[in-house]
C-alpha cells in the first residue's frame, strides 16, 4: 500500500509539474508576442492593447488550471502556477504615476457611498462604515478651502448604500438603494435635496425597488436604468424615467422605457453633450444567507464588463468602445473634463487562480472626440467605489476600499482619506 502511494504520488508531481513547465512556455511566447505587439501600438488603448494580452494570457492559464487540478488538488501546484507569471498584479495596465496630494481626510470612512458636487461643494452621502455599520448622514467637502463641514441627516427612510443620484446644479435626486448593514433589501423610497436650503422633499417610489441602478438626468427626466433586482443577484434590465423640475416630481408614476441591453448594479452613467451613456458594472453580486438574521453577506458569482451603451435620440441603445479593462463599482468614480470622461479606480474581474476580487488603480480616460479610451495615469493605490470631484483643474477623489499594497490588489480597508491631482489634457 505504501509503495502503490509514492508511485501516484510521483505521477502526479511528474504531471503537475508538467502542466507548470508548458504554461511557463506558453507565458514566455505570450510576452514575447505582446512586447511585438504593444511596441507598434498608440497610447490609445483598442483590442491590441496590453489588457487584452492579459485577457489571452488569463484564457491559456485557465485551461493549464483545469488541467493541473486534474491532475493534483495540491496547494503546491497551485503556489507553482502563481509563481509563473500570474502574480498578484496580472491585471493592472501600465501607466504613469501622477503627482498625488493628500488633503483633509473625510470625517468617517466610508464603502459604496454616493457623492455628487455642485459648485464647489462635494456632497458625500452615506456608504457602509463596516459591513455592520451604515451612516445615514452627508457630509460636506469644500474645495475653494479645502475643509469638511456642514453634515447633516438623511431622512430615516432613505436607503444607506447602493444609492442612484443626480443633481441639476442645485437639487439632488436620490434613487432606490440598500437600506441597512450586510446585505439587507432595497427600499423603492425616492427623495430630493434641495443643497442650498438643507430640505428633504419626498419623490414618487420606484415600481420596484433596485440596487445600485444606473442614474441620471436627462433632457427634464431622471432616468433609472438596470441595477440588481430584489434579490441584490440578479441583474435588472428595466428602465424608468420621470419628469422632474426644480426639485418637484412633475408626474406621479414612473414611465417604462427602452430596456437597458445588459443590467447590473455598479456602472457610470453621464450625460455629456445631450447624449447619455452607461459604462461599465457587473452582473451578479453578495447576496444574503438563507435563514441568516443579520441577512449576512454571502458571496456568489459575478461577471465585470467593460460594455459602454449611449441611448441613441430616446430610441435605441447603441455600444460605443468597451472600456480597457471590465470595470465595476465606479457609479460616482468619474469627471468631465475637457470633453473627456475621467473614470478613477474600480473593480475588475476576478484572479483566475484564487478567485478573489481585484481592484482597479488606473485613471481612464474616454475622449468624446476620438471616442477613444486611453490610461492616463495611477492612482496612489488600487481602490473601489471611490467619490470624485474635480475643481480648478485637480481631480480630487475619497473614500471606498483600497488594496492591501502595492503587490496585493485585493480589497481591504475601508478609508476616508481625500487626495487630489493636477490634470493636463
Amino acid at each position: 500500500m505504501a509503495r502503490f502511494g509514492g508511485k501516484q504520488g510521483s505521477r502526479k508531481y511528474v504531471l503537475a509539474l508538467s502542466c507548470v513547465s508548458l504554461l511557463g512556455i506558453a507565458l514566455v511566447a505570450d510576452f514575447l508576442w505582446a512586447s511585438s505587439s504593444s511596441s507598434s501600438s498608440s497610447s490609445s488603448l483598442s483590442t491590441n492593447s496590453p489588457y487584452y494580452w492579459s485577457e489571452s494570457i488569463g484564457a491559456s492559464l485557465d485551461s493549464s488550471i483545469a488541467v493541473a487540478s486534474k491532475a493534483s488538488k495540491s496547494s503546491k501546484v497551485k503556489e507553482a502556477l502563481v509563481s509563473k507569471g500570474l502574480n498578484a498584479t496580472f491585471a493592472d495596465i501600465p501607466a504613469p504615476q501622477l503627482e498625488w496630494e493628500k488633503m483633509a481626510e473625510a470625517p468617517v470612512p466610508r464603502l459604496d457611498g454616493a457623492a455628487l458636487q455642485i459648485k464647489d461643494q462635494l456632497f458625500v452621502f452615506a456608504g457602509y462604515r463596516t459591513i455592520d455599520e451604515v451612516h445615514s448622514h452627508v457630509d460636506i467637502y469644500n474645495f475653494t478651502d479645502n475643509t469638511w463641514g456642514g453634515r447633516f441627516d438623511m431622512p430615516k427612510e432613505m436607503a444607506h448604500s447602493h444609492l442612484g443620484m443626480a443633481t441639476d446644479g442645485r437639487y439632488i435626486y436620490v434613487v432606490t438603494g440598500q437600506y441597512g448593514p450586510q446585505c439587507r433589501g432595497p427600499t423603492a423610497r425616492n427623495f430630493v435635496l434641495d443643497t442650498e436650503e438643507k430640505v428633504w422633499e419626498d419623490l414618487p417610489p420606484l415600481p420596484i425597488p433596485r440596487y445600485a441602478p444606473a442614474t441620471q438626468l436627462w433632457r427634464g427626466r431622471l432616468h433609472v436604468m438596470g441595477g440588481s433586482k430584489e434579490d441584490r443577484h440578479e441583474p435588472a434590465l428595466e428602465h424608468w424615467s420621470l419628469a422632474v423640475k426644480d426639485g418637484k416630481a412633475l408626474e406621479k408614476e414612473w414611465r417604462s422605457e427602452i430596456p437597458i441591453p445588459r443590467g447590473g448594479p455598479h456602472r457610470a452613467c453621464v450625460v455629456v453633450n445631450d447624449q447619455l451613456l452607461v459604462i461599465g458594472g457587473q452582473e451578479g453580486d453578495f447576496m444574503a444567507k438563507p435563514g441568516s438574521p443579520i441577512f449576512k453577506c454571502s458571496r456568489r458569482n459575478e461577471v465585470v464588463y467593460s460594455d459602454v451603451y449611449m441611448l441613441d435620440e430616446g430610441q435605441k441603445w447603441k455600444r460605443l468602445p468597451p472600456m480597457p479593462k471590465p470595470n465595476s463599482h465606479i457609479e460616482f468614480a468619474w469627471q468631465i473634463v475637457n470633453n473627456s470622461i475621467i473614470i478613477a479606480g474600480g473593480t475588475t474581474e476576478k484572479h483566475p487562480v484564487t478567485k478573489r476580487i481585484i481592484l482597479v488603480g488606473e485613471v481612464f480616460r474616454f475622449n468624446l472626440d476620438s471616442m477613444e479610451w486611453s490610461v492616463i495615469g495611477r492612482m496612489p493605490y488600487r481602490i473601489k467605489t471611490t467619490l470624485t470631484g474635480f475643481w480648478n483643474g485637480w481631480l480630487y477623489f475619497t473614500s471606498g476600499q483600497r488594496d492591501r499594497g502595492p503587490n496585493d490588489p485585493t480589497p481591504k480597508k475601508v478609508v476616508g482619506e481625500m487626495w487630489r491631482t493636477k490634470l493636463h489634457l
